[in-house]
């Protein structure tokens, strides 16, 4: 098993930054990737950045030039730098770990954390 716990969402006005956090614990030794995905109410849900384990990173277009992810392997802990926000940035933010090991490979998810920016 693989838990993830997010941190770092709040209230934020436009223009402004946040930075937030995904820890994982338990079965973690072949989680690769890690990706944020986010959801706004009545949307469906979207992948927002990814990075693997070796510091490939991949962005959605709608945040690239804004957005940050970066993975701290020492301390199974994941980023996302939110830089110049924007009301449509509003969503929930999950972190999902895919573990590769045993197979077949399973993801996994935490369980969000709010990002609102208000305008």
């Amino acid at each position: 098993q693989v838990q993830l716990v997010e941190s770092g969402g709040g209230l934020v006005q436009a223009g402004g930054s946040l930075r937030l956090s995904c820890a994982a614990s338990g079965s973690i030794f072949s989680i690769n990737p890690m990706t944020w995905y986010r959801q706004a109410p009545g949307k469906q849900r979207e992948l927002v950045a990814t990075v693997t384990s070796a510091g490939y990173t991949n962005y959605a277009d709608s945040v690239k030039g804004r957005f940050t992810v970066s993975r701290d392997n020492a301390k199974n802990t994941m980023y996302l730098q939110m830089n110049s926000l924007k009301p449509e940035d509003t969503a929930v933010y999950y972190c999902n770990a895919r573990r590769n090991l045993p197979p077949p490979p399973r993801d996994y998810w935490g369980q969000g954390t709010q990002v609102t920016v208000s305008s």
